[in-house]
């Protein structure tokens, strides 16, 4: 796909900071990290959102579980738009979690506005 920036950056043509290479996906650094050590995991064909294909899906899941740290943190991915998906190419992030690292998850009730 011509226009994917994850996908330019799996054919070599955009740059990235890898963090680990398989033949069947990558791990980079998001541009904007949020915590220490928050990695994005990308299939190396291109898929839309984690509901398209499910075996690439566990695939990719599979590779995050593969470099995870020890301990806490989130395995994120998400499906449109309203989903907060901001680039169409299926990506796990990686991000590691500490106490009181005060990180909120976009449907906490904190942020919602709404009780626990």
């Amino acid at each position: 796909m011509t226009d994917c920036i994850f996908c330019a950056i799996v054919a070599g043509t955009a740059p990235a900071v890898l963090v680990h290479k398989w033949d069947d996906a990558v791990a980079i650094l998001p541009l904007n990290p949020v915590t220490s050590g928050h990695t994005l995991v990308i299939p190396t064909v291109h898929v839309a959102d984690w509901t398209v294909d499910p075996k690439v899906t566990g695939m990719v899941a599979a590779r995050a579980a593969e470099i995870a740290p020890a301990g806490a943190s989130n395995l994120i991915t998400s499906a449109g738009w309203a989903a907060t998906q901001t680039v169409r190419h299926l990506h796990f992030h990686i991000v590691p979690r500490r106490a009181g690292d005060r990180l909120p998850l976009p449907w906490t009730p904190q942020q919602a506005g709404g009780q626990p």
